[in-house]
């Protein structure tokens, strides 16, 4: 998951009104089912330094923690394929530099499919970086990055992927960032025969994560914690038995149309965040990619 790239990134945070997410309102929600609201005891297992993870209010909140002993981690038990899945998150405070807070959805198989949500920390008083990017069949590279128009720190924040056959699409608050078509007509792998799990997880990534390396971690304010609250999932879970037929038959994800294109309202807040807060786009790294990969023509 890191960006292997020598680029820089640097800027200032744009401001943009159409992004208070206290006046978004998204036609979609709207027809979703209510999603099962799930806790972390019964939905989730500790994958990485069970001492280094606090569940909280009867299993309604969870915290993980980063300190020179060790990061921590956890996963679903279920795996997933197609469906609105959710988080509420609260991104460690102060100063950050060096730590790297990932939210992700994985396969389990060497050709993997990922989807990955990675906050990078920052000293303090600088916004938070959040990349975002996609694997298919193995085949990752697909980094951008932007500044979050808020402080994650301060209270919690919904970080959600919409996955249907046509589109993957990444929000925050409800806010579109990012949309990953299907390209498969032009040769470009896209997942939608691997069911994916739910992890997250906090690590050092001082080697690369803040201002390409140069920023360490200070261990002084460790230990440093990531919390979490309110998982979601409208989805399809698949079965261990036939994980593929029973999501891709579901006449909701499988086959409906009605999650498989953007409305304009949200097409509208996506260009919004793309304009104001964009810090880093693959698609136009010339020096990665010579030759700009085929869906980036295709890209919203």
């Amino acid at each position: 998951m890191k960006l292997s790239t020598t680029a820089a990134f640097s800027g200032q945070m744009g401001c943009c009104s159409l992004l208070k997410a206290s006046t978004i309102f998204l036609g979609m929600i709207g027809l979703l089912n209510v999603p099962i609201m799930a806790d972390f005891i019964s939905e989730f297992d500790v994958t990485w330094s069970k001492d280094h993870v606090n569940v909280l209010n009867g299993g309604n909140s969870l915290q993980l923690k980063l300190d020179q002993a060790s990061g921590s981690g956890f996963a679903s038990k279920s795996s997933y394929l197609f469906g609105d899945i959710r988080m509420d998150i609260k991104l460690v405070p102060g100063d950050s530099a060096g730590t790297v807070t990932a939210y992700y959805f994985s396969s389990q198989s060497a050709n993997r499919d990922e989807l990955d949500f990675e906050f990078l920390g920052n000293v303090s008083g600088q916004p938070y970086v959040l990349q975002t990017n996609v694997f298919a069949n193995g085949q990752g590279g697909r980094e951008e990055r932007i500044f979050l128009w808020f402080d994650p720190t301060a209270a919690f924040h919904t970080y959600s992927v919409l996955w249907t056959r046509n589109h993957i699409m990444f929000s925050v608050d409800s806010i579109p960032i990012r949309v990953f078509a299907n390209n498969k007509a032009l040769g470009v792998a896209y997942p939608s025969s691997q069911p994916m799990n739910v992890f997250s997880s906090i690590w050092n990534g001082d080697s690369w994560a803040t201002r390409g390396g140069l920023e360490k971690i200070n261990w002084n304010y460790a230990p440093f914690v990531a919390s979490y609250q309110n998982f979601q999932a409208d989805a399809c879970v698949s079965s261990q038995s036939d994980p593929n037929q029973s999501c891709t038959a579901s006449s909701k994800w499988g086959q409906s149309t009605t999650f498989q294109s953007l409305s304009s309202d949200q097409a509208s807040r996506l260009k919004a965040v793309r304009q104001n807060y964009m810090v880093y786009d693959y698609c136009k790294d010339t020096q990665r990619y010579p030759t700009a990969p085929p869906e980036c023509s295709h890209e919203a």
